[in-house]
């Protein structure tokens, strides 16, 4: 048996998703439908602080790897994948580890992520 999500949490996560992805519409109809649901600006506000914090962080994370393999004069191209992509093939990519970044991490309670620059968890 599976539960149906309400529309309103579904929006959420559309909302969160879009912001975090660039997509071009930047979630915009579903704060239509989140303003129809009643849903509070507060939850609203604190979805789009985490969807952009994610956003940000992923960022950071792209741009210390891509200027850690410019540093260590690694420009080329990778070689394309295989086309036939096996189970012991589908590790993850090896990415050359970046500059630490100036992002402060939770210590209490392992955290999985950082928190939003208003304190919010993401995780």
């Amino acid at each position: 048996m599976t539960a149906e999500l309400h529309p309103s949490i579904v929006a959420l996560v559309a909302l969160a998703a879009n912001i975090a992805a660039k997509h071009p519409k930047q979630g915009l109809c579903q704060l239509d439908k989140l303003r129809q649901y009643n849903v509070p600006q507060a939850h609203i506000d604190t979805v789009i602080e985490i969807a952009r914090h994610i956003r940000d962080e992923a960022g950071q994370l792209l741009d210390a790897s891509f200027d850690a393999a410019r540093a260590a004069g690694n420009t080329q191209v990778a070689q394309a994948a295989p086309a036939q992509v096996t189970p012991e093939h589908a590790a993850k990519p090896k990415v050359a580890k970046g500059k630490p970044l100036n992002i402060a991490i939770a210590e209490a309670g392992g955290a999985c992520c950082t928190p939003t620059p208003g304190g919010k968890s993401c995780c």
